[in-house]
């Protein structure tokens, strides 16, 4: 059965963001995950976890100035220093809530620019490294240019030969179907293929971005197949509810904690 784990960026946004831990564990959540925790210290995190038995799947490193429209920075030549800084920062919340896996956001940059490839895959090899020492899975995320116009990472193959081709031990994919879905299809057939490089999952309806019981995608095909591909990972709930977060977990029934 999947380990699936709330998103607390997108879900139970009724809820201050602290108290949205006591809210997923209460829904019968056992794992939660989120974009950024750093605005909150991370003693706070930390005792929300451990009050409600919650695994912290997965957050991802600083990425920059996101009010001011940056998404990322490891594809910025000029920034190659705050991407070295902010792994110390990410390493500190890591630390607090045991995570296992951070994802490293690529930033607003064309691909066929020989100057962001090549910031890039050093800053992949550079924040690898230093995240391995910890123990800590590094996952890059193709986003699809509908929801993030412009994102260097928007190429399932390209994120896959690059991860082949470094050979980074920690290094993975972040496969969100949503995002695959848009940009290729072909989910089931990508998901047996990859794998060997996946390490984290997360889902959403599409087009919408909603609960996963309805629209395109046949998700409880899907969550099978992860089965039967043994896939020992968490899925990510990364989804905008279509009113409040509790109305819409009719499809997660099934899947909550004892």
């Amino acid at each position: 059965m999947p380990k699936f784990a709330a998103n607390l960026t997108m879900m139970f946004t009724e809820w201050p963001f602290l108290d949205r831990f006591d809210a997923a564990a209460d829904a019968g959540f056992g794992a939660v995950e989120y974009l950024f925790p750093y605005e909150v210290e991370p003693g706070e995190i930390a005792l929300r976890l451990e009050r409600n038995r919650l695994e912290q799947a997965l957050f991802n490193l600083p990425p920059g100035d996101w009010a001011g429209g940056e998404r990322g920075m490891a594809a910025l030549p000029e920034r190659f220093d705050d991407v070295a800084a902010s792994v110390g920062r990410a390493l500190d919340y890591a630390a607090a809530t045991g995570v296992r896996r951070l994802h490293l956001m690529a930033g607003i940059a064309d691909r066929s620019s020989p100057a962001a490839s090549a910031a890039y895959r050093r800053s992949i090899v550079h924040v690898a490294e230093r995240l391995a020492s910890a123990g800590i899975d590094l996952l890059l995320e193709p986003i699809n240019g509908r929801n993030m116009p412009g994102y260097f990472l928007d190429d399932f193959a390209f994120a896959a030969a690059l991860i082949e081709e470094l050979r980074l031990p920690n290094l993975k994919l972040q496969f969100d179907i949503y995002h695959r879905q848009i940009m290729d299809g072909d989910v089931v057939m990508a998901l047996r293929r990859l794998l060997p490089i996946i390490g984290h999952v997360q889902i959403a309806s599409v087009p919408s971005r909603h609960e996963p019981d309805d629209e395109e995608i046949n998700y409880p095909y899907l969550f099978a197949e992860l089965d039967r591909l043994g896939y020992a990972g968490f899925v990510g709930c990364e989804y905008n509810p279509r009113n409040h977060t509790l109305d819409g977990l009719r499809w997660f029934q099934s899947f909550k904690r004892s």
